[in-house]
């Protein structure tokens, strides 16, 4: 059903007269007409009626033209939502790794100051459970990793930028890397690091298999699979792991430093890479762009 064929319904009722119409639409009476038979032969029922020598719309026309009036409306607001000169407007639904999550408080304080009635919810989630989310719909942004080590594949039908990325190093404790060449405090080549730890037991992400596969990359430099004994998403408690000298694992070398745990650069580190992945089209959505221009410095 076209919705100029409802727009003149609409304007007729509200008019009253066919010519009122056409030149409301800057068009003629014959194209008004037609399209108003059209309409009439799409649902098979009578919506005009003569009335000397003009038209009226029946009971059934005035019941349509009070449904098309909610139906046009609605249309303008999906219109106005993807005018890309529009304000921002809406909820934003967001999911991402807890580093990307936090990215988003400026922005969300930001937002809240400037337009009130923008809300953006935000759920901390790893990137197959994004994906996930947004493929059933329940989420409108998925803010994802990877590693160099441990590419992740972006689903067909998705959009994706680059947010950040930097380098991640192995966390140990104190008296391990007291015992690497330099006491820890060099880049050592990849291959030498990993035969230091050859014997160490690892911790791996509890949700994700991008840790463990980069670790499997890098232990087979020095042609042995790593020992993962521990899982935790939270690199709080992969510290507290460390710190207690039940295993290592990988950590940003941003990380503030804590006691008994010494993050080792290599000199050929794995980079974590941050992305912002959306459904192809729906970055035309005002609020969507709005955030997406934020997170990217645009």
């Amino acid at each position: 059903m076209e919705t100029r064929r409802l727009e003149y319904l609409v304007d007729l009722e509200r008019l009253g007269s066919m010519r009122a119409v056409a030149d409301q639409h800057l068009t003629t009476t014959s194209v008004v007409s037609q399209q108003l038979a059209l309409l009439q032969q799409e649902l098979g029922a009578h919506l005009l009626q003569r009335v000397g020598r003009g038209v009226r719309l029946t009971a059934a026309g005035s019941r349509l033209a009070a449904r098309a009036s909610g139906i046009l409306a609605s249309l303008d607001e999906a219109r106005r939502d993807f005018d890309p000169d529009a304000e921002p407007q809406g909820t934003l639904r967001v999911a991402g790794f807890a580093t990307a999550a936090r990215a988003l408080f400026p922005i969300m304080r930001e937002l809240a100051a400037s337009h009130p009635g923008v809300r953006l919810v935000l759920e901390e989630q790893e990137p197959d459970e994004a994906f996930a989310l947004v493929d059933a719909g329940r989420i409108d942004l998925a803010l994802v990793y990877d590693y160099t080590l441990a590419p992740l594949r972006i689903p067909p039908g998705y959009e994706s930028v680059r947010l950040w990325e930097g380098e991640w190093g192995i966390g140990v404790p104190d008296r391990v890397a007291a015992a690497l060449p330099g006491g820890g405090h060099e880049a050592l080549p990849n291959r030498d690091l990993m035969l230091a730890l050859r014997e160490r037991e690892w911790i791996g992400n509890s949700r994700n298999n991008a840790d463990e596969i980069a670790i499997g990359v890098l232990a087979s430099l020095a042609d042995y699979e790593p020992n993962v004994t521990h899982q935790s998403d939270d690199l709080a408690l992969v510290e507290d792991l460390i710190a207690a000298e039940f295993g290592v694992g990988m950590l940003p070398l941003t990380r503030e430093p804590r006691d008994n745990v010494h993050i080792v650069r290599m000199q050929d580190p794995p980079m974590l890479r941050a992305s912002a992945a959306y459904l192809r089209g729906t970055a035309e959505w005002p609020l969507l762009r709005h955030v997406l221009d934020r997170l990217t410095g645009g």
